[in-house]
Formats: structure tokens, sequence, C-alpha cells
């Protein structure tokens, strides 16, 4: 913790050496930070909804990076910014959204709540530096979606393949639990993602039931035909849409499922070998 009125401390970023503060400024050259200085920041859910309506791919990147629409949200990440987990005490922390990565013209869609207040928070690209990402990324690599096993910072040269990864609420929250205003006022940035990737994902991996639930919503906004009533998340569960995606349920990749068991490593190799099966990558 910095005192009041003076300059947040700076840190090195682990695979560069360059300082950075914690939060990251937008622009000061943070690897793969889509924002720059002068990137518009969206302080409510009617500036996010504008923003997010203006904005290419790239730009809605940058735009969400920088989002300041739910106060909670916005105080708990920089909060976990400035303590930081004794682990990583010499390192920075990203403290803002992290927007959407990997393909930008994927085959397969992976999405899921990926709060990470030590993880992607951290390190500023989503399900990237804790044990939920390990668990992710080794699969994508087992089964050729990615282009190595794992994921540590930005930067670190990781590589999808046909394959992007996004989230419905882009801040860490408090106690991994957001609120339904959160998501709401969240929702923007994803379904104008979506509008972008849609002509060529074929298969919508969807980890966990906060998932599932939100991405709903987002596709009958899109104009898909969304089946009534809507189907219950399950793992395993697949939805064909007419004239559109697959979306497959698998069970959210958090230790909670991982250490328990009921999530095994055949299990998320399975969902995401079906996907590449549904999406022509097989």
């Amino acid at each position: 913790m910095t005192a009041a009125g003076s300059e947040p401390e700076a840190n090195a970023h682990p695979l560069t050496g360059a300082p950075f503060s914690s939060p990251v400024p937008p622009g000061t050259g943070w690897p793969d930070d889509p924002a720059t200085a002068t990137t518009p920041v969206a302080r409510d859910a009617t500036q996010v909804a504008s923003l997010a309506a203006e904005a290419g791919l790239r730009e809605l990147g940058a735009r969400s990076s920088v989002c300041r629409a739910c106060p909670r949200l916005v105080e708990w990440r920089e909060e976990v910014a400035g303590t930081k987990r004794r682990a990583f005490a010499d390192q920075p922390y990203w403290g803002r959204p992290a927007p959407g990565w990997g393909d930008p013209s994927p085959r397969v869609l992976v999405l899921g709540l990926a709060p990470a207040a030590h993880g992607g928070n951290r390190t500023g690209r989503i399900f990237t530096g804790d044990r939920s990402g390990d668990w992710l990324f080794a699969a994508l690599h087992r089964v050729g979606l990615a282009n190595q096993p794992t994921s540590t910072a930005a930067g670190d040269g990781l590589v999808l393949r046909d394959t992007r990864i996004t989230l419905p609420v882009r801040c860490a929250p408090p106690a991994n639990k957001p609120t339904v205003e959160e998501r709401n006022a969240c929702s923007p940035w994803l379904a104008a993602e979506w509008r972008f990737l849609r002509p060529t994902v074929r298969a919508v991996v969807v980890l966990g039931g906060y998932g599932w639930a939100a991405l709903w919503p987002v596709l009958r906004s899109a104009g898909e035909q969304v089946p009534a009533p809507l189907p219950r998340f399950a793992h395993g569960t697949e939805v064909a849409l007419a004239a559109g995606p697959t979306v497959l349920g698998c069970f959210h990749v958090s230790q909670q499922n991982t250490f328990t068991g009921r999530l095994t490593e055949p299990m998320l190799d399975d969902v995401l070998t079906r996907a590449k099966v549904v999406a022509g990558l097989a």
C-alpha cells in the first residue's frame, strides 16, 4: 500500500522486467494491452452500451479494459491490486477488466466467468495465472487448440488456434459473485463481441451455469433462434441452434470442481474435442 498522496509503487513485470504501477494505466506498455491513454472510458451502463456499439473488435477490447461502470467492482479490483497476494507482492497487478482474447475469427468460442482476483486481475489476460487457467489451457493444448499447455502472463507466447475465450463479467468481483445489475451492465461488451465472432463461430463451450445463463439473452438479442424453454445447464449438454452455432455445456474449471473430481481432465477434453468436431476442426 502507498501513503496518501504518494506515487503508487512500481513493480517489474515478470516477463519483460518493465516497471508498472498497480493498477496498470492504459497505454504504458503492458504486453498485449489494447488500450491507450485516450481510450474512452464507460462510467455507467448507458455509456457501456454506447461505446460497445461504436467499436471494432480490437477497440472493443480496449474500451472494455478501461471500463468503470460498476463502482463495487472497480473498488474491489483496485483494492486487490493494491494489497496483492503475498506470493505476488513483488509483481504489478493489472487491476482492470480483462477483455476477450484469442483468435479474432474463431471456430470455437469458450465462455465462462473468470473472476480471478489474483489471476486475470493480476496478469491482464483471462484465465491466466491461476489454477483454473492451468486446467483450461492444458486441456486446450491437449486437444490441439493452443500452442502450449501453460499460461503464466500476458506476452508469454501462448497462441490459441481457431479459438477465442471471453467472459460475461470482465472484472474480478467480491466473493466471486457479480450482481445481476453488474452482469447486465457488462453484457453489451459481450453482445458487441458476438457480432464480430458470429460469422465464424461454430461451437460455443460454456463453462459453468453462470456463463450459461448469461449467454442466452445475448444470443436472443443478436437474432439467434433460441429454444424455449431455455435448456438447463448440465455438463455435456449440447444445443444446436437453427442456422447458428452449437452450444455445449461444461462444468467450470474452478478449483471447487477440479479439486473434488467433479470435473476431470478426460471430461474437459471430451467437451473440447466435441467442440472441434462440431466446428469442423477435427
